[in-house]
């Protein structure tokens, strides 16, 4: 059965803890990895809208999680975050091509004591 991805779906975002990552199926393991150590990680979807005429859609959500599992850049903090994104994705028919994510890490990373 066909994904909803067109072959490697392309990744972009300006958030420094996804820099080096390029492709949409590397950012879903990523979020497996961080789901590790923020194990009570959950978002809540605010907006999503549609453009046909430019065949994409955008998807505004808040992730929260605390750090309370071993693992990450350093041991546990016990800190939350509720931190916004927003997705943009462009299809190519009913398959995503490209994704953006907007996201203020620095944000996230200071409220789970992460970054001064």
């Amino acid at each position: 059965m066909p994904g909803p991805l067109h072959g490697q779906c392309e990744l972009v975002s300006q958030a420094e803890p996804l820099a080096d990552i390029r492709t949409l199926e590397g950012y879903t393991e990523w979020m497996k990895g961080l789901l590790t150590f923020m194990p009570n990680g959950r978002y809540a979807v605010k907006s999503f809208a549609t453009d046909p005429e430019r065949n994409s859609v955008c998807a505004y959500g808040v992730f929260s999680a605390t750090h309370s599992g071993e693992g990450g850049p350093c041991p546990p903090t016990g800190k939350s975050t509720n931190t916004d994104y927003v997705y943009v994705m462009d299809f190519d028919g009913d398959k995503i091509r490209h994704m953006t994510k907007i996201w203020n890490a620095g944000w996230a990373m200071r409220d789970l004591g992460w970054a001064a």
